[in-house]
């Protein structure tokens, strides 16, 4: 082949690659600060201990949590809400590390069967059911906190959080407010080995720069034009923390709780699809997402095994059935949050692009850096982005995999990925 030919052949698809990466930074950065815009910190509020304050339950589902669920049940007993406005229900899910005595300890009282007892406010422990076929434990333990509940709000949290005492009243304050079906407030994300530090920071990267929140505000606050849009986009459009999901009532019926997602191994965001699906539909169903970072901590993974365990359950089922959107995902990240940086370490490889290729890098570390100082999660993470996407990438690879074979595993079970979920 003629060398001119070779020559133009390169100069073009550089052309063509580092055109796309820069429009797509570009679209990241846009999305990022218009996602920021909605993506508010709930204001403190103090609520009176009367018949009009919502009566809200906090419902915990715990498996194998003795080493770290103490300071969460500590932290939702020390609320500021009145006391007799709010009931607390965790759900003992066969743990074999004694979760039950530390709870217990804390003065919850232990029961199997009287689970709507009259005792009010309640602040109970309750032993789950065997898990039936077809459900995770997650989506099954938090089922029948649900079925136990008497509130008007269901806070469902995660035995790995710790709770600032105004939290529950500000999340309610801001539920009222927004006339939130669904409240999600995402925490601050404590990191401390090495692993937690190049991976879980990259979250908000991915909610924030890559997930329309803006958007989906938009449809909520016009839902005739939502209703224009296709079913599908305002589904996609759906994400929530499942570290913290305070759902009405009555939307939480609606959309079938969590039985409606009793295979899902990404409970949280299949409800938060369910309920942005609905946005503009039969009913309103509003999906508020807040930066809740100075209000909850949350430690997802204390270890390398733990965070890989952990995300390999995810990362695939997040897709749901869509297994091209998946690779396009991964195809994505690499070329835009990765390869950037081959070349602009590599002057020789970029040729006459190095200096784009160092604008697109400065733009990822730009972008990291905001969010690092932003949510207080780690600059460890930041200088070594490119690492901690890789890794993330062969997480990725990993869930793919093993959900395509043997199924993942979680706390001593095995899922595998349903045909319907």
């Amino acid at each position: 082949m003629h060398p001119d030919f070779l020559r133009q052949a390169s100069h073009w698809l550089s052309l063509i690659y580092h055109g796309a990466v820069s429009v797509f930074l570009l679209g990241i950065v846009l999305q990022t600060f218009a996602n920021l815009r909605v993506f508010r910190a709930p204001r403190p509020r103090v609520f009176a201990p009367d018949a009009d304050t919502p009566f809200v339950s906090v419902l915990v589902p715990a498996r194998n949590e003795a080493h770290r669920i103490g300071p969460c049940v500590a932290s939702l007993l020390a609320q500021d809400y009145p006391a007799d406005r709010y009931e607390l229900l965790v759900l003992d899910d066969h743990s074999q590390d004694g979760t039950a005595a530390v709870v217990q300890a804390l003065g919850l009282t232990v029961t199997t069967d009287e689970i709507n007892a009259a005792t009010s406010p309640r602040r109970i422990v309750l032993s789950s059911a065997s898990l039936p076929a077809g459900w995770t434990g997650k989506a099954w333990a938090c089922h029948q906190l649900a079925q136990a509940a008497r509130g008007d709000f269901f806070l469902f949290t995660d035995a790995d959080t710790v709770h600032a005492p105004g939290t529950l009243g500000a999340a309610v304050g801001h539920a009222l407010a927004t006339d939130a079906s669904l409240l999600s407030l995402w925490p601050r994300q404590q990191t401390e080995t090495w692993s937690e530090r190049l991976v879980i920071p990259l979250v908000y990267l991915l909610v924030l720069g890559l997930l329309p929140l803006a958007l989906l505000d938009f449809f909520q606050r016009h839902p005739a034009v939502a209703r224009r849009v296709p079913f599908g986009l305002r589904r996609a459009l759906g994400a929530a923390n499942g570290q913290f999901l305070l759902f009405r009532r009555k939307t939480y019926a609606r959309i079938g709780g969590h039985a409606a997602v009793r295979a899902h191994l990404v409970e949280d965001v299949a409800l938060g699809r369910l309920v942005s699906e609905r946005t503009g539909g039969d009913f309103h169903g509003r999906l508020v997402n807040c930066d809740g970072s100075r209000l909850v901590a949350c430690r997802m993974y204390r270890s390398f095994p733990e965070l890989w365990e952990g995300f390999t359950k995810n990362l695939r089922a997040a897709f749901d059935h869509a297994h091209l959107a998946f690779w396009v995902s991964g195809v994505v990240q690499g070329t835009v949050l990765v390869l950037p940086f081959l070349f602009a370490g590599s002057p020789l490889l970029a040729g006459r692009w190095w200096p784009l290729a160092l604008a697109q890098a400065a733009c990822i570390y730009g972008l990291r850096a905001l969010f690092a100082a932003r949510f207080r999660t780690s600059w460890f993470g930041v200088l070594a982005h490119p690492f901690g996407q890789i890794l993330a990438l062969a997480i990725a690879f990993n869930s793919w995999r093993l959900s395509t074979r043997r199924g993942v595993s979680w706390k001593g079970r095995i899922y595998r990925l349903q045909p319907d979920v």
